[in-house]
């Protein structure tokens, strides 16, 4: 790595430095805070790279050209340096002014005969400074339209947690991992998606508190670990034991299994007071916190041991054996992410996690709590700040007070709604703050149509990807400076943004990199210029709010709880803390306390209707060791032994052998969906690999092409990633 690059990373997570741009897990309060790890190095060199598609590369190749590379290979061509505007003649990206880019943009958007034929994307990259004010712009524009990445990932955690804790976040710290006797990590896998994460789990588990794994796929990562921050255990190239426990269930069987885990409780407190033993359960906990026991306890009895057991693909014995851990602990974290929220009942699994940390009182106190772990850096705090198709009046009250204008009230459309009006032509037009929302999407084929299909596309964006070669009428590349530049305003003085973690800590970030061009704008002075030139500044001053971000926070503070005394307290190591109201058992419920869910395990899973026969299979979609997100770093993903390729499909080796198929044998994978439409992945490689028989795995977004915008969970709109009924095609040779 060039020496730039590691002084880049010796500022990464610094109070003076950058916030690493690779996950949203917290960063340490008390200590060093240096911490890095493999995904932060590859994100940060990965911004930094010395290559630049700049208007010369767009000059050589058509965007008919440029559709035929791979992911990986159209973002190798480097960093985007000069605004660029499509030109359908000659099927090709030309350089732009800014200053014409944006008037052409506001003119487009002034023209709509309605503010809600526009679609506003975030990504979760986006800073709270910029998250804000483009809420701010949007809403004086007139519409509550914004799609968000949070609504593909953990759209479920936020309202099952709402429903059942009054607020859709995580309540722990991370020095509650210091503290915790036992983790349980659902359907998760820090080891690429949020490696830091598995430091915490190492120190965990050196002190003697249990990490219990449920995870359909053995992750190597949450079996042995070696931290990159222990000079000794890499010298010796040694590792740690993380999962004390290490259970599979089939897809979509978690629900069962933590109500599983819930009967055996509910049991082994009949025991001990049968016996005259100290309960199991927190009575004390319950009777003054909590609403609906009785009810969610004659829903776990009505629930048989062979119902979970089919449903879940667990033994009794494995379910015993894990509720066994939690009950002897006497302060428990359970974690989890998108292997949770990505399932049609995925709000209901998320109640019944819940529910099940209720009854031994492990909400509200050091050591034990709820933790959803989120991908982005700033999704958080993008929804934090306002990014929200369903905002609350009090929020919108509180907008309208302090800006003086009125905003829009009726609730707009989230990333499937937004698709569906961009297909049936009801919206005309798309921006997209950061992300690559064509291959973060599902039912790859119909999102193509869909922005193909409209009057104006526009990408806020660091470097080239798939979204920005399905142009519509109009449609324009703006690229911007990535979190490691420094944002200079005309003073040259550093502008310093801000990120909320998964621990509800907010935190400062300011680059140290020269940019990539001089071309290149901040996130916050782009929305400025699409505002002006939309809404013009008559009462609101873009220009002053994007020269200081100061006053961006000021508004923040003015409109949103919990920011007060923003700019002060953001300029102190390490931030602050955003106060939860359920981690201080205040419960913000219609009943005022922590709510029990008492329905039924679903009717059937994927898994379920996947064994009735016809050769199908139950599939999810994960990221490789060697990728971010829909950014793919490279082809190799070691964990699973994958090298120089990413068509591939995980399977069980007995399912290959009842196939009469072998391991490296290729074929198409052919979606399932009961709507008439044809999906198919082309040419994938058959790896046989310790998953359960009938479920299979394989890596997004190449795989998207078979997620049905039609099938999507219940109460959260979420596309069912880890619930696709597919079946296979032999593949005829070449």
């Amino acid at each position: 790595m060039p020496i730039s690059g590691a002084r880049t990373l010796l500022k990464a997570n610094q109070p003076d430095g950058f916030d690493c741009p690779g996950c949203a897990w917290g960063d340490p309060e008390h200590g060093s805070s240096f911490e890095f790890c493999e995904n932060g190095v590859k994100a940060v060199a990965w911004e930094a790279t010395e290559k630049r598609a700049s208007p010369a590369f767009f000059a050589a190749h058509t965007v008919s050209e440029l559709r035929r590379l791979t992911d990986y290979e159209l973002e190798l061509n480097g960093r985007l340096t000069h605004p660029m505007r499509y030109d359908a003649a000659s099927d090709r990206y030309l350089p732009v002014a800014w200053e014409d880019a944006f008037a052409e943009i506001g003119g487009i958007l002034k023209g709509l005969d309605n503010p809600d034929r526009a679609e506003f994307y975030t990504s979760g990259r986006a800073s709270n400074e910029a998250a804000y004010l483009y809420q701010l712009f949007v809403r004086a524009y007139g519409t509550n339209n914004f799609p968000d990445c949070s609504n593909m990932c953990h759209e479920a955690s936020g309202v099952g947690l709402r429903q059942a804790i009054g607020v859709g976040k995580g309540t722990v710290l991370l020095e509650d991992f210091e503290a915790a006797d036992a983790v349980f990590v659902i359907g998760q896998n820090p080891g690429t998606n949020h490696p830091r994460m598995l430091g915490d789990l190492r120190r965990a588990a050196m002190r003697g508190a249990r990490i219990v794994v449920f995870n359909p796929i053995r992750e190597r990562g949450l079996e042995r670990f070696s931290d990159p921050q222990d000079k000794i255990e890499m010298l010796r190239g040694g590792a740690t034991d993380i999962a004390s426990h290490y259970f599979q269930p089939q897809l979509g069987g978690d629900m069962a299994a933590v109500r599983g885990m819930a009967k055996v409780v509910f049991a082994a407190e009949d025991a001990a007071v049968a016996a005259g033993l100290p309960s199991v359960l927190d009575h004390a906990f319950l009777a003054e916190h909590c609403a609906g026991l009785a009810e969610y306890r004659a829903a776990v009895e009505a629930t048989g041991w062979a119902e979970i057991e089919d449903q879940s693909g667990l033994t009794r014995a494995e379910i015993e054996r894990a509720a066994e851990v939690y009950i002897k602990a006497e302060r428990v974290i359970c974690t989890w992410a998108m292997g949770v929220t990505q399932h049609l009942h995925s709000v209901a699994t998320i109640r019944e996690i819940a529910n099940f940390m209720f009854l031994r009182g492990n909400i509200g106190r050091p050591g034990a709590g709820l933790c959803p772990v989120r991908g982005h850096s700033n999704v958080q705090g993008d929804r934090t700040v306002g990014i929200n198709e369903k905002p609350s009046q009090a929020f919108l009250d509180a907008l309208e007070k302090h800006f003086g204008f009125a905003v829009p009230r009726k609730h707009g459309h989230n990333v499937l709604s937004a698709i569906g009006a961009m297909l049936d032509g009801s919206a005309k037009a798309f921006i997209g703050l950061g992300g690559n929302f064509a291959r973060a999407t599902p039912d790859s084929a119909l999102v193509e149509k869909a922005l193909s299909s409209l009057k104006l596309t526009v990408h806020v964006a660091t470097k080239p990807n798939h979204s920005h070669l399905m142009p519509g009428e109009v449609s324009f590349i703006l690229p911007c400076l990535g979190r490691t530049e420094m944002d200079l305003n005309a003073a040259g003085n550093s502008q310093l943004i801000s990120v909320e973690d998964s621990m509800s800590m907010v935190h400062g970030s300011a680059g140290i990199n020269r940019p990539a061009s001089p071309h290149l704008k901040s996130e916050v002075a782009i929305i400025a210029g699409i505002a002006r030139a939309t809404v013009g500044e008559g009462t609101i001053d873009w220009t002053a709010l994007a020269e200081d971000y100061d006053r961006i926070r000021d508004a923040i503070e003015a409109t949103i709880p919990g920011f007060e005394d923003f700019n002060r307290r953001l300029r102190k190591p390490r931030g602050f803390h955003l106060r939860n109201t359920a981690a201080h058992r205040e419960w913000d419920t219609p009943a005022a306390k922590a709510t029990f869910f008492s329905g039924p395990l679903p009717a059937e899973t994927v898994h379920q209707k996947a064994r009735k026969g016809g050769g199908r299979f139950a599939l999810q979609t994960f990221r490789s060791h060697d990728q971010y997100n829909t950014t793919v770093y490279g082809l190799d993903d070691r964990y699973r032994g994958v090298y120089g390729e990413r068509q591939v499909i995980f399977i069980h080796p007995e399912d290959l052998k009842a196939m009469g198929a072998q391991a490296g044998d290729r074929i198409d994978v052919v979606g399932d969906h009961d709507d008439g439409i044809a999906r198919i992945a082309p040419d994938f490689r058959f790896v046989p690999y310790d998953i359960p028989r009938g479920s299979i795995a394989g890596y997004y977004p190449e795989l998207n092409v078979l997620v049905p915008l039609a099938s999507a969970g219940e109460e959260s709109d979420t596309p069912t990633s880890k619930s696709i009924m597919v079946t296979f095609r032999k593949r005829e040779a070449a």
